[in-house]
């Protein structure tokens, strides 16, 4: 009898199309039109690639990581999406991530990308740790949110070049534990030159990991691919629906 006012109090508007969502952040129409991940991809770095197989750069110059899986493509609205979850602090969109991922890697345990602690008082909360704690409930296994520390407050690497990324992240994550044998899933948001992932596998390995395979939300699409995705015009309609939702 407490079901229909239960539903009612925990009712959300869609954070896309502000229409009804039920329980949770997306309506079912939205999330039918989100930009899932090709299943052609580099399986080591995510990229899309025709025929699936490791691509050229991860040949050339293989990263401390082995796999990368990724539920989504870094375009519009998934874009609009992580930038709520991460500065406006819708966390329901956590666990609708979280639950985006259609099958998991073997692993022992699960542990969220790590932020300085002056950027996790800047922003008040790690959004890797909140997609991570559902993902790891789910599939029954360990968080680990102490083993690695960030410990160098980086500058943000978004303006950066591949190489000057790798550079701002040398020394930049410390071990507090060894991970002998063990194989781990890192989760984080957004991949975008692997930067970031690479120097955290790199920590874990240097630490007995067996295996780190990441797990992110999005990945970035090289330029050529991007544009190809704004010059079709069923997705300029959605970003401007979109826009137009949001500013109801």
């Amino acid at each position: 009898m407490f079901a229909p006012a239960l539903a009612a109090l925990v009712a959300q508007d869609c954070c896309l199309c502000g229409r009804p969502a039920g329980g949770g952040p997306i309506c079912a129409a939205c999330a039918r039109e989100l930009p899932r991940h090709t299943a052609h991809a580099c399986p080591c770095c995510a990229l899309p690639v025709p025929d699936g197989e490791i691509c050229g750069r991860c040949l050339r110059k293989p990263p401390a990581f082995d796999a990368t899986l990724a539920a989504f493509d870094y375009i519009f609205p998934l874009d609009v999406l992580v930038q709520a979850l991460k500065y406006r602090h819708r966390l329901a969109l956590a666990g609708f991530f979280a639950r985006a991922f259609d099958a998991l890697p073997a692993a022992d345990l699960v542990l969220p990308m790590p932020l300085h602690p002056a950027r996790l008082r800047e922003r008040g909360f790690n959004q890797a740790v909140e997609i991570a704690r559902p993902l790891a409930r789910a599939a029954g296994l360990p968080l680990d949110l102490a083993g690695v520390a960030r410990v160098r407050a980086t500058p943000p690497q978004a303006s950066l070049a591949h190489d000057a990324r790798l550079a701002n992240l040398r020394n930049a994550f410390a071990a507090r534990r060894r991970f002998d044998g063990l194989r781990i899933a890192v989760v984080d948001d957004v991949m975008t030159t692997g930067a970031s992932l690479d120097a955290l596998a790199r920590c874990l390995k240097a630490s007995g990991a067996a295996a780190v395979h990441n797990l992110v939300v999005a990945r970035t699409l090289d330029p050529a691919a991007a544009a190809s995705y704004e010059a079709d015009p069923a997705a300029r309609r959605r970003r401007q629906n979109g826009v137009t939702a949001r500013r109801r």
